[in-house]
């Protein structure tokens, strides 16, 4: 264990030490008053450095460092909720494109079309999120998001409300199967085929998988490989994040009755509002962050309110 400890202390070390060596050079260059330019790309390049290592310092969480799985689902209010899951699928694919983590598509389950522009809802939608610390910043987004807008599919041009559930769990290597054991004969395993919007096949063969764990009645899908192994595979994977997720929710759950805690409902917990109409903000209802520019976040720019709430403790 110990041997553990030391790398990362002397991974730390060596980087601190290469901060401190770019500051130096830094200073060497601010006596030279024809290298302005340079000097203050290289101060702006320094300033980044130092802040993502200082929100490393608050992602210190067991699974912080890990890659997620991040899904959207959308809720009651038909085509105007599946729209709205859209519309986040793209904000965390924006803000994903962003950080330079790279995204894709594991499963999504279409909605109604025949919306403005032909455009296709989704009812519900996992995204793989790989990147170092991708969980960690992505983490406390799980919860439901709240949309009000003039609705695109109302002809009287009415205000609508919409929600949708996000939830986002640690993409688990082999450290999970040192925690969460499963049995194969407690897997049901179906193939189907891969379908895109308005039911086209992305593949002829029945090459999608989805697992029901019996014991529990979760239910993982995915449908992003052409070979069936492959997407058992991203499934199990799934399915692991999932059992843990309950594993730890049991756990609070039983640290909530020892102290008389009541349980909020987890689809109740709402965690911010975006509003475009009649006047346009996004408010996150834990850190009181929140901007008139709801076209920007809805790009992506999410950086704000993802830092406010890492560092509120």
């Amino acid at each position: 264990m110990r041997t553990v400890f030391d790398a990362a202390d002397k991974k730390i070390k060596q980087e601190m030490g290469e901060l401190e060596k770019d500051l130096a050079d830094l200073r060497e260059l601010g006596q030279n008053p024809d290298l302005e330019g340079e000097i203050e790309e290289k101060i702006k390049e320094l300033e980044n450095r130092i802040k993502s290592k200082e929100f490393e310092a608050f992602l210190s969480g067991k699974y912080d460092k890990n890659s997620a799985i991040l899904s959207i689902y959308s809720g009651a209010g038909g085509q105007d909720a599946q729209d709205w899951a859209t519309m986040l699928l793209r904000m965390y694919q924006r803000y994903s494109d962003i950080k330079g983590f790279k995204t894709e598509v594991l499963s999504q389950s279409f909605g109604e079309g025949g919306g403005p522009e032909g455009r296709i809802g989704t009812k519900s939608v996992s995204l793989e999120v790989k990147g170092k610390y991708a969980y960690g910043y992505l983490k406390k987004e799980s919860g439901v998001h709240r949309l009000v807008r003039i609705s695109p599919f109302s002809q009287k041009k009415l205000r609508h409300t919409s929600f949708a559930q996000v939830e986002v769990l640690p993409e688990f290597g082999k450290e999970a199967e040192k925690e969460i054991i499963v049995s194969s004969q407690d897997l049901r395993v179906d193939t189907y085929r891969a379908s895109g919007p308005g039911g086209q096949y992305v593949n002829k063969r029945e090459s999608a998988i989805r697992i029901t764990h019996l014991p529990t009645g979760l239910v993982v899908t995915c449908q992003s490989e052409r070979l069936q192994g492959q997407n058992k595979e991203r499934a199990m994977k799934m399915l692991m994040a999932k059992l843990y997720q309950l594993k730890e929710l049991g756990q609070k759950e039983e640290t909530r009755q020892l102290k008389g805690e009541r349980q909020a409902t987890a689809f109740g917990s709402q965690i911010r509002s975006y509003v475009l109409h009649p006047y346009k903000m996004v408010k996150d209802i834990r850190t009181k962050v929140e901007t008139g520019q709801p076209e920007k976040v809805l790009d992506g720019y999410l950086e704000s309110f993802i830092e406010a709430q890492i560092k509120l403790k």
